[in-house]
């Protein structure tokens, strides 16, 4: 188990490295200098190369390349072009926006869909098995800003229930919620129903209703056991994707989350703001990924063998 957790890690520390890389040089392949966002546009040459060289942008790309990850290393993420500020205040403003959108959108999805899945998957063919796939479908069909559009327009602009965008307490979360949720809780639903019926026609599950074990016993113990992590893997996806930032969803709704922080420093080349998001994200959805290695694991030993 210690050397398959530490593989896992092993593998994720290389990926934040190659990530570190591809975010630092990937942000210096736009056109224009980076030293234009800190000066009036009729800056002068003179002014473009005394800002570059005080920004230690006239350093060869290796040499920037090890600052930055020294910086990095000691927590400092540069300063903000756009808000005059460091890059980790304005980030930790925004943080907790994002995951309190990820975490309503997370729990609601799965109380829907993980009961509903396994239902239908104990009961195929059945009307609640036709409802869940339908179900389904229908979130699987819409994408969260179309269906986002259509909450406001229902809930906000004609019933007037709830307001249309903005960041505050639980009325302004529970229309982004729903937008995110219900696409999530569709995937999760077909994922759980088709792993319960797959697991349930399995000779093990065969063998313990000949064994005279009762079946609900069946169900809650032996099936429901494997056909979880196919769906711990959906949710740890999803988590990670929500954590790192829903940028149309929190555009939309104007949620003042990592995502239209992302939206807003990619337009306004904040080019400290984009590496340091793209660093958060890929760390955010390279920590889900490895705690839901380690959970499968311990759902099923078998995956410590691979």
């Amino acid at each position: 188990m210690l050397r398959y957790i530490g593989k896992r890690a092993l593998q994720a520390l290389i990926v934040m490295f190659i990530v570190m890389v591809a975010a630092f040089f990937l942000v210096r392949m736009a056109p224009g200098s980076p030293a234009m966002l800190y000066l009036p546009s009729e800056a002068t040459p003179e002014m473009i190369a005394a800002t570059e060289a005080r920004l230690g942008l006239d350093k060869p790309l290796y040499e920037q390349f090890w600052n930055y990850v020294k910086n990095l290393v000691q927590g400092d993420l540069g300063m903000s072009s756009s808000y005059n500020q460091p890059v980790l205040r304005i980030i930790l403003q925004r943080l907790p926006n994002t995951l309190m959108l990820a975490g309503g959108t997370v729990l609601i999805g799965c109380l829907l869909s993980i009961p509903l899945g396994i239902i239908a998957g104990t009961h195929r063919g059945k009307p609640i098995d036709f409802f869940a796939m339908l179900f389904a479908l229908l979130g699987q069909s819409m994408s969260s800003m179309w269906l986002g559009v259509l909450l406001i327009y229902f809930f906000a602009v004609r019933l007037g229930w709830l307001p249309a965008m903005g960041t505050g307490g639980l009325r302004f979360l529970i229309l982004p919620v729903l937008s995110l949720g219900y696409p999530m809780a569709a995937g999760i639903t077909r994922i759980a129903r088709s792993g319960m019926a797959d697991t349930l026609q399995e000779d093990y599950i065969t063998a313990t209703y000949a064994k005279g074990i009762g079946r609900f016993k069946v169900y809650t113990k032996y099936a429901l056991r494997n056909a979880m992590i196919p769906v711990s893997t959906m949710i740890g996806l999803n988590l990670g994707i929500f954590l790192a930032g829903s940028v149309v969803v929190e555009t939309v709704f104007a949620w003042n989350g990592i995502g239209s922080l992302l939206n807003q420093s990619v337009n306004a080349r904040d080019y400290n703001m984009v590496q340091a998001l793209l660093l958060i994200s890929a760390f955010m959805f390279t920590l889900i990924n490895l705690v839901v290695d380690i959970i499968n694991s311990y759902i099923d030993h078998r995956l410590t063998l691979t």
